[in-house]
């Protein structure tokens, strides 16, 4: 429905667009329930720029995109200029180093994406009806805006299938790349689960979860009002002794888990190992219509098999309890097949003004996408589930 009024522009902070005005874009589905994810909610968002985890200072400042309808806002989209690449985890470092040997500076790029959130959800945001007209302007406002201010590239990361494809007939370029998810297939519930597996992962998983249960205390599920302010005391430890192990430093402010609790403790699980009063492990995960988001993990203790238990077998029970068909791990890790979480295509959108570059990248993307799809179709078929009745793999 193209009408002549509709009229783009950016603002430089969430806030400047009221609340119900952004979710009415973002997630139209929570009037009737929870959001298909919490990721591009107006509270999510201002949760990261009010904690100072985005915004001045942090390379990543935000411009994001907002479509009017003689006035109304009808479509809205969170873009940010990144100095840097880091908490992407769609990683273009490949494309960093060739532009700058072409004698570029990659540096700013625009970006359209949730910062620090490798979760697959929409990213062109438009209130229904106004879809195909949003989704097209906004692409198009990206490019231009690349173009227009002199940045190498316009990217949009962990977009849905349909945004890839929209993106890809617009001339953006369609980038394929993985990660593990498990997903329910009618199991009931974990015992369900697990006789979907080989005799041999069934085993494995069952001797997992018994070592990691004798750590000697007690695992607590908290989402809503059950969680308080010394859970997130405990798990900002969790989170900063990861962060250092991983990468050196946290992107997320100590901030941004009290604003969590003040405006999204219903939104979390946080699952918490406890021994001898103390809080020694945790794990982090968001909750949407369909799907239990893994997000963060951490510990002040070493047991074994605990993070295995925290963060991938809870968090299938917990989505077999509550009717939610998926669970994503967070980005990478292969060790995840062995426990049910099988590799799924990613998808994200690229584009560089520049002609000669963009066709050079077009081709790698080209070659990375056949070689993803085969990697893809090899671990599927190394994954843990049974085969068919009599196969060796099936046997007691």
């Amino acid at each position: 429905m193209l009408t002549r009024s509709l009229q783009l522009g950016s603002v430089m902070a969430i806030d400047q667009v009221p609340a119900r005005e952004w979710d009415a874009c973002a997630c139209p589905e929570a009037g009737i329930g929870p959001p298909a994810d919490p990721f591009t909610t107006h509270r999510f968002l201002h949760a990261l720029e009010s904690s100072g985890s985005v915004g001045p200072g942090t390379g990543w400042a935000p411009h994001h995109f907002v479509l009017r309808d003689a006035g109304r806002i009808v479509a809205v989209a969170p873009v940010y200029a990144k100095s840097h690449s880091q908490g992407e985890y769609i990683f273009d470092h490949a494309f960093a180093d060739a532009y700058l040997r072409a004698g570029g500076e990659y540096y700013p790029k625009l970006q359209c994406a949730v910062p620090f959130t490798p979760a697959t959800g929409r990213r062109l945001l438009a209130r229904p009806g106004f879809e195909d007209d949003g989704q097209r302007l906004i692409l198009d406002a990206l490019a231009r805006a690349a173009a227009d201010n002199g940045l190498s590239s316009a990217h949009v990361t962990f977009c849905t299938p349909g945004e890839a494809g929209r993106g890809a007939g617009a001339g953006f370029l369609h980038r394929i790349t993985e990660q593990f998810h498990w997903h329910d297939e009618g199991y009931g519930d974990f015992d369900g689960f697990l006789g979907a597996l080989s005799s041999r992962k069934r085993k494995s998983i069952r001797k997992e979860r018994a070592t990691a249960q004798a750590f000697g205390g007690t695992i607590h599920e908290l989402t809503g009002d059950a969680l308080h302010p010394e859970h997130w005391d405990a798990f900002w430890t969790f989170y900063q002794d990861t962060g250092a192990r991983k990468w050196g430093r946290p992107y997320l402010t100590r901030a941004f888990f009290d604003e969590v609790q003040a405006h999204m403790r219903d939104d979390v699980l946080l699952v918490l190992a406890e021994r001898k009063g103390r809080w020694v492990a945790g794990a982090l995960n968001f909750i949407g219509r369909d799907v239990l988001f893994g997000r963060y993990w951490g510990c002040t203790e070493d047991h074994p098999c605990l993070h295995f238990e925290l963060c991938y077998y809870r968090a299938i029970d917990y989505a077999l309890r509550n009717g939610l068909g998926r669970v994503e791990a967070g980005a990478q890790g292969a060790h995840k097949l062995a426990r049910g979480y099988l590799p799924r295509k990613v998808h994200s959108l690229h584009h560089f003004p520049n002609p000669g570059f963009q066709r050079a990248a077009a081709q790698y993307l080209e070659q990375e996408r056949a070689a993803m799809e085969h990697e893809i179709e090899v671990m599927t078929d190394f994954g843990p589930f049974r085969r068919g009745p009599g196969t060796t793999e099936d046997a007691p």
